[in-house]
């Protein structure tokens, strides 16, 4: 483990903040045995600790840690349950709603932003997390080409942020689906007295027609077996000259199942799609208009999230365990170093119908979009990097 963690330059027992500090010894044997799964399961049962966890995290990826592990037992029954069963159908998509949406809804209020968006924020300098979530609002309804009278579908609509702003400083009719029975519970009481309907049901039992469907943040959810059934469903909701705009998490490679560790503790049957997944997914339903990556923006994101979720923990230690506090800071802080690894992206992919794909017009509002009200994280804006902090050209 010692020579292992040496290849990303971090040190057991060292003095910098990225280093790893043993509390058990049993840490090094259940690692080994069981890859990031006992990774993560140690750090949530206190054997280990590390001042800058993101940091750590970001170095391990960039050095290709985790693949050295990838024939530990929990990786290959992962692999193989993957291959053999459908772990995404209508009974056991909803597994995610009632282990992680769940949780509480004030959890949530005291880590997301005002608008109660738990995607990718988009930053501009000097924007703090409300603000860069209002921006990736703007940004999603200005690349819908939304506008008063259309009709919206939200997949995944989680606590109702879309829907209401789409609603609220759009003008259009939105109905937004979930399947997390506290999100719906939520998103109905906050959108009341807007034309917005929330309903509890999977994308698959969608049966209405609308102008524009939208799914951010939940594309993750699909599974790989359903990626192609995700797509049809997007084009039999939609109308004539209709788009279809699907943001989520995308990872460089293609896979069939998710990471050990988070699929057991944060997201039950989730899996990331790459970009090649999604769109020969794509092929013959939709074309594709565009496609944006604002990874890089999720980094500050769940940072700002992990800085929340550490300010408001008093009011929640009574009720959640203090394993679970370590459980969900592993997980907040190792996705941030995953994403500053640039392991993990964000796409923003456009379709429209393949019978009315959109005109050229799309190019001029592309470009407006590039302006400094939507400007993004780029990789190459980033000259520096400290916890918490960003500093861009």
């Amino acid at each position: 483990m010692t020579n292992l963690l040496a290849l990303a330059d971090v040190r057991i027992n060292g003095a910098r903040p990225w280093d790893i500090q043993v509390h058990d010894r049993r840490f090094f044997n259940r690692v080994l045995a069981s890859g990031t799964l006992g990774f993560g399961e140690s750090y949530m049962d206190g054997w280990w600790d590390c001042d800058a966890l993101d940091e750590m995290c970001c170095r391990a990826v960039r050095a290709g840690l985790e693949k050295r592990f990838a024939f530990r037992l929990p990786n290959v029954w992962a692999f193989l349950t993957a291959l053999l069963a459908n772990q995404q159908t209508l009974r056991r998509a909803r597994k995610v709603g009632r282990v992680h949406y769940d949780l509480s809804n004030d959890f949530f209020e005291a880590m997301l932003d005002p608008n109660m968006q738990y995607s990718c924020a988009l930053f501009a300098e000097g924007d703090d997390l409300a603000s860069a979530q209002l921006r990736k609002l703007d940004w999603i309804c200005d690349r819908l080409r939304l506008r008063p009278g259309l009709r919206l579908l939200d997949i995944g609509s989680g606590w109702g942020g879309l829907a209401r702003y789409a609603a609220r400083h759009y003008g259009c009719q939105v109905v937004g689906i979930t399947i997390s029975q506290e999100q719906f519970r939520y998103a109905q009481r906050w959108c009341r007295g807007l034309d917005v309907e929330i309903q509890l049901r999977d994308y698959r039992e969608v049966t209405e027609r609308f102008d524009r469907v939208v799914s951010v943040g939940m594309v993750e959810h699909v599974g790989y077996k359903n990626y192609r059934t995700y797509m049809r469903a997007a084009a039999r909701s939609l109308g004539e000259n209709g788009l279809f705009l699907c943001q989520g998490i995308c990872g460089n490679v293609s896979r069939v199942h998710a990471d050990p560790w988070i699929k057991r503790y944060i997201f039950p049957n989730s899996v990331l799609p790459s970009l090649a997944q999604l769109t020969r997914a794509a092929e013959g339903v939709f074309i594709v208009e565009d496609v944006k990556n604002i990874g890089p923006n999720y980094d500050p994101t769940l940072l700002a999230w992990e800085e929340n979720f550490r300010r408001a923990w008093p009011r929640f230690a009574d009720r959640y365990s203090e394993r679970f506090r370590r459980m969900w800071r592993f997980y907040l802080l190792s996705c941030a170093g995953a994403f500053r690894a640039r392991s993990l992206q964000v796409f923003s992919i456009l379709f429209s119908n393949e019978s009315s794909a959109i005109g050229s017009d799309v190019r001029d509002r592309r470009q407006a979009t590039s302006s400094s009200r939507t400007a993004v994280l780029e990789p190459s804006a980033w000259i520096g990097r400290s916890r918490g902090s960003i500093t861009m050209k």
